[in-house]
């Protein structure tokens, strides 16, 4: 069961990731994704925040989702969500966390354009988790190696 946990907008984060946390425990759900709603790198208030709901919440992973269409500009976001993370999650004591993961999303419409995506692995050295090539749960996929080789070779 997908159940979904809101609180509205222009609230604090950290705090309605936590409530929600706990509203899984009570209920016994494996999974909570806190999706934090297109925030933009370079908005450092939003990145603080982002860096406390790290702290705060202390997640198991933190994935970036982006869009595959992009291209290199999805290279540029990346690194410096990763940066943020980096910078604003290790306060009061706490380790510095980066992102662990990497969604990329439309990667059906990029054909043989797979060097961005490649490029962002390297980037933040982390791995594309999932590729997403529809508009279903079901439409993430796990990434086909061999594809993005062939891509690059042809």
């Amino acid at each position: 069961m997908i159940e979904l946990f809101e609180k509205g907008y222009g609230k604090d984060a950290a705090g309605i990731a936590k409530e929600a946390i706990q509203y899984a425990k009570t209920n016994r759900f494996d999974v909570v994704l806190i999706d934090t709603a297109g925030r933009m790198q370079d908005n450092e208030p939003l990145m603080r925040a982002l860096g406390k709901l790290v702290v705060v919440n202390q997640p198991d992973k933190i994935l970036f989702v982006g869009e595959a269409l992009v291209g290199n500009e999805a290279v540029d976001q990346l690194s410096k969500f990763d940066k943020s993370l980096k910078t604003f999650s290790g306060v009061d004591s706490h380790l510095p966390r980066g992102i662990d993961g990497i969604i990329l999303t439309k990667f059906d419409t990029i054909d043989d354009k797979v060097g961005a995506a490649l490029s962002m692995t390297y980037t933040i050295n982390q791995p594309i988790v999932f590729v997403g090539t529809g508009q279903t749960y079901t439409d993430l996929k796990n990434l086909k190696v061999n594809h993005v080789v062939n891509a690059l070779m042809s």
